[in-house]
């Protein structure tokens, strides 16, 4: 019997020569992430357990995100709390300030995590990773603390489900499309503890942008990781970016899947979740006439050049509706410099676009995008829980950013195409 790419993964960080579906294994970890609300507890956890040193001071990445520039006292003291550990343990890959950019959009960029990688994170959204071909996924600060202190961590094998996409996709339909109308059709449990692993014709030609949006969504559907087999796209993104050798692994003929779902890509078109669950999706020509008074373009799941790109396109020579905020964050620095040196910037600022610095914050209801009570967001972000981006009874509607952009012109929820 084969194994499947996330079973290899796990199996290659053990001295293990076979494993199976629902065993416990530890296994060693290459990248530890924390940031500036999960750090902080996985720190004092490793201080109360007696840890002296880290075990890997290239290992250990410390992304102060969420709450900076420190938007109050409290979050002040989170980051000085993480800055000081950061500086007494040398951590190689600490990131606040004028470097610091949207964990999940800064790590593949900077080259930290690469094909082959065992990853664990403080943050439900380190399944974005898995774009690249590696295993990632979200854990406790208490784990995180285990893996700072140890360098293993404790897992149980997932069982595998494997979605074949197929076809040519339309226009204005990316990533985020398809894995909001995977999220839907299978339901926001629909993957408990199972690695989501994608392929087929649609998935090969699809940018690293788009498997990075979609892998970054799959906790969405309760899976343990989301994965996609490396290929040409994924050397050509990480060859000039590593700085450590990394390995493509890929799923055996004989590798065993829980579920196997195939899906037509060419019938579907952009995609809306009305509130509050990702899973409550429509087409956008089944949304109806929803006004909205705020437009998010960015976050870990849609703040990548690519997708800063698309919105410029739909919103160049154009006007966000005097009634909408449009906020658009670049997800890291680099990719804030680039859209400045493209001109975008410029044509979100003639939009009536705020420019926000590489920031969390609006995704989380933190701060730079907060909603009052009664409002509605279209939002390029991940979740739309009660209360996600502010007042409990506030609506938040995920889409891609060639809608949110769309939206944000029109007033209310809208195709890119109602615009041609």
């Amino acid at each position: 019997m084969g194994y499947t790419i996330t079973e290899k993964i796990l199996m290659t960080h053990t001295d293990l020569k076979e494993i199976q579906t629902g065993q416990l294994i530890n296994a060693r970890v290459d990248i530890a992430l924390g940031n500036d609300i999960t750090a902080p507890i996985a720190i004092k956890e490793f201080r109360k357990a007696g840890g002296k040193k880290i075990f890997d001071q290239n290992k250990v990445v410390l992304v102060l995100d969420h709450f900076t520039p420190n938007k109050d006292i409290n979050s002040a003291m989170q980051c000085k709390f993480v800055r000081e550990f950061a500086l007494e343990q040398k951590v190689t890959h600490f990131y606040e300030g004028g470097n610091v950019g949207i964990e999940h959009a800064l790590l593949p960029e900077q080259g930290i995590v690469l094909p082959g990688d065992l990853v664990i994170g403080a943050d439900s959204h380190t399944c974005t990773y898995g774009g690249l071909g590696a295993f990632a996924t979200g854990v406790g600060s208490t784990d995180l603390a285990a893996a700072m202190l140890t360098s293993e961590l404790w897992f149980k094998v997932p069982q595998s489900m494997k979605f074949i996409i197929s076809g040519n996709l339309q226009k204005w339909v990316c990533g985020k499309d398809l894995i909001l109308y995977i999220i839907s059709r299978i339901g926001v449990d629909g993957a408990l503890y199972k690695a989501m692993e994608f392929t087929g014709e649609t998935i090969s030609k699809l940018p690293m942008a788009d498997r990075l949006s979609m892998a970054n969504m799959v906790i969405e559907a309760g899976a343990k990781n989301g994965i996609f087999p490396p290929d040409a796209i994924t050397k050509e993104y990480v060859e000039k970016k590593a700085k450590r050798k990394y390995t493509f692994y890929s799923s055996d003929a004989d590798a065993v899947y829980s579920d196997v779902i195939e899906i037509d890509g060419s019938k579907i078109e952009p995609q809306v979740a009305f509130p509050h669950l990702p899973s409550n999706v429509r087409g956008v020509s089944a949304a109806g006439n929803v006004k909205i008074d705020q437009s998010l373009i960015g976050s870990c799941t849609n703040g990548r050049i690519e997708d800063l790109r698309i919105a410029a396109q739909i919103l160049r020579g154009k006007k966000a509706a005097a009634e909408v905020r449009l906020i658009v964050v670049p997800a890291t620095p680099a990719i804030y410099k680039q859209a400045l040196q493209e001109g975008l910037l410029e044509i979100f600022m003639d939009s009536g676009a705020i420019i926000s610095p590489p920031s969390c914050g609006a995704c989380l209801g933190g701060h730079m995008g907060i909603l009052a009570a009664g409002e509605r967001a279209i939002a390029t972000t991940n979740r739309n829980f009660v209360g996600r981006m502010g007042h409990p009874q506030s609506e938040v509607y995920l889409a891609s950013p060639a809608v949110a952009a769309a939206s944000a012109i029109l007033g209310r929820i809208a195709s890119p195409a109602e615009l041609a």
